[in-house]
């Protein structure tokens, strides 16, 4: 059963009378459709509509959890406060504690249910996630790193820059990350302009390369020309945040997409539901 504990996470505990009400209108997740026992991602973002802070948010006893960047939450918890003016809400940081992940491996083998279903994973991964309690007895970190890249799953700041994406670049419109029903919450507007125009240029693609691929943060190009930037890699695979109207040309010319020296061959992630575009829109 494969497991593994995390490095570089933080939780914050959002609690008090207000506090769903209150986070409901500020991130892109659409809490009536948070279920016991689930967790989803999130963002909480500028005006503009670039991620300004993502986290996964499930539900406790006393309100809502946020897992976010140990980086970032220092910050996060600043700008809630800021947010909070007279709502009844309590935004507590929880002393460091595990966080364990989990998942069923080839063989069928599983952990039990018991954890937060991480849903950003298809049902039959069993992908859990703990709090608290004994670190993983076959923790490897790597392995949570290929699983992520296998189905998709992208996350800062290994695979893009804090303030400089929108959600659809990163796919959070795939994966129930961000809601177009819920109603306005911070940065509404543009994310719902960019969903009904179809307007999305850039997306996490899959990465396959002929040879081990480089470092995270090197260039992906094609004829020369830059059309994104490799982000989590685990030997030969990895994550790419590209250009898909480039990437299109490319594939269609048959010119090969290259970072470093290795060729890649770059797929829509499984079970997502975009498509590359017909024509190249505007640079």
């Amino acid at each position: 059963m494969p497991s593994a504990n995390l490095s570089g996470r933080a939780i914050l505990d959002i609690t008090g009378d207000d506090a769903e009400k209150f986070l409901q209108n500020l991130i892109t997740t659409d809490l009536d459709t948070l279920s016991e026992g689930d967790l989803k991602p999130g963002a909480l973002l500028s005006p503009q509509g670039k991620i300004l802070f993502e986290f996964l948010v499930s539900r406790s006893a006393e309100g809502l959890v946020l897992d976010t960047l140990q980086t970032s939450v220092a910050d996060l918890q600043k700008r809630l406060t800021l947010y909070k003016l007279r709502a009844k809400v309590q935004i507590t940081l929880r002393p460091e504690s595990v966080i364990r992940v989990s998942w069923r491996n080839e063989s069928g083998a599983s952990d039990n249910d018991s954890g937060l279903h991480d849903r950003r994973f298809p049902d039959g991964l069993h992908v859990r996630r703990r709090y608290g309690g004994e670190t993983a007895p076959t923790a490897d970190e790597l392995q949570w790193t290929a699983l992520r890249i296998a189905h998709g799953v992208a996350e800062a700041p290994l695979d893009y820059a804090l303030g400089d994406a929108f959600p659809h670049d990163v796919n959070l419109d795939q994966i129930s990350g961000v809601s177009f029903k819920k109603g306005c919450f911070i940065g509404q507007e543009v994310v719902s302009r960019m969903q009904h125009r179809g307007t999305a240029r850039r997306r996490i693609l899959i990465a396959s390369g002929n040879a081990a691929l480089p470092e995270t943060g090197t260039a992906i190009t094609a004829n020369g020309r830059e059309i994104g930037t490799l982000g989590s890699v685990v030997g030969n695979a990895g994550l790419a945040l590209v250009r898909i109207d480039r990437v299109k040309d490319a594939m269609d010319a048959g010119t090969p997409i290259l970072s470093g020296d290795a060729v890649l061959t770059l797929a829509i992630p499984p079970e997502h539901r975009f498509t590359f575009p017909v024509t190249t829109e505007g640079a």
